[in-house]
C-alpha cells in the first residue's frame, strides 16, 4: 500500500501530478528514487497526454535587464498551467524566469508559428520566391521551406534555440516541463520593451 504522505512528497519534489506520482510508486514498490526516474521516462507520453488541457491558472513573470537599477531591457510574459498548485510550483517560477530571460536575450516576435500573420508568411515566401527565380520547381520549394523554418526559429519564442541550452528550442524545454511537472503548460503571451531598441 503506498503511503498518502509519500505521493505528495513526490508530487512536491518532482512537480508531476498526483496520479502519476500514486502510479510511479506503485510501480517501484514504494522506491522513492525509482518512482523519480520512473517520471522521467514516462516524461514525453505524460507531456503528449497533457497538451489539450485548459490551462485557467499561471502567472504574470517580469524580468529586467541587467538590474532594476539600470535595466534598459523589460519583458513580461504570461505563462499559464492548469492549478494554483503548480502556479506556485518553485519549478514553474524558475522556468518562467528563465522563458522571460530567453525573450529579453532573444527578441522573439511571436510565441508561436500559428500566431504569425499569413500576410507576414505571405511575404517572406514572396521574398524567398524572388531569391531562388530560376532554380527547378521542386528545389524552389524545398529552399523556400527551409528558409520559411529559419525565419520561424528566428522570430517565434517557442522555435528559437534555448539560450540556457541551445541544443534543444524553448517549445522542447516547454514539453519537458510539462512531463516533469504533470500539467498543461502554456507561454500565453509576452511583451519585450528595449531603451533605444
Amino acid at each position: 500500500m503506498i503511503d498518502a504522505k509519500d505521493v505528495m512528497n513526490l508530487r512536491q519534489t518532482t512537480g508531476a501530478g498526483v496520479n502519476d506520482c500514486k502510479k510511479a510508486l506503485t510501480e517501484a514498490a514504494g522506491d522513492f528514487e525509482k518512482a523519480k526516474e520512473l517520471l522521467r521516462k514516462w516524461g514525453g507520453k505524460i507531456a503528449l497526454k497533457k497538451a489539450t488541457r485548459e490551462t485557467s491558472s499561471g502567472l504574470v513573470g517580469c524580468y529586467l535587464h541587467p538590474t532594476p537599477a539600470t535595466a534598459r531591457v523589460g519583458v513580461m510574459v504570461q505563462f499559464n498551467c492548469e492549478t494554483d498548485f503548480v502556479a506556485r510550483n518553485e519549478e514553474f517560477r524558475a522556468f518562467l524566469k528563465q522563458v522571460a530571460q530567453h525573450i529579453a536575450a532573444s527578441s522573439p516576435k511571436y510565441v508561436g508559428r500559428e500566431d504569425v500573420p499569413a500576410e507576414v508568411i505571405e511575404k517572406e515566401k514572396e521574398i524567398y520566391r524572388e531569391q531562388v527565380k530560376g532554380k527547378p520547381p521542386a528545389a524552389m520549394d524545398k529552399i523556400i521551406g527551409g528558409k520559411l523554418e529559419k525565419f520561424f526559429a528566428e522570430c517565434c519564442l517557442l522555435d528559437q534555440p534555448f539560450v540556457m541550452d541551445t541544443e534543444k528550442t524553448v517549445g522542447q524545454m516547454l514539453t519537458a516541463k510539462i512531463a516533469t511537472i504533470g500539467e498543461n503548460l502554456k507561454v500565453t503571451r509576452f511583451a519585450r520593451f528595449e531603451i533605444g531598441g
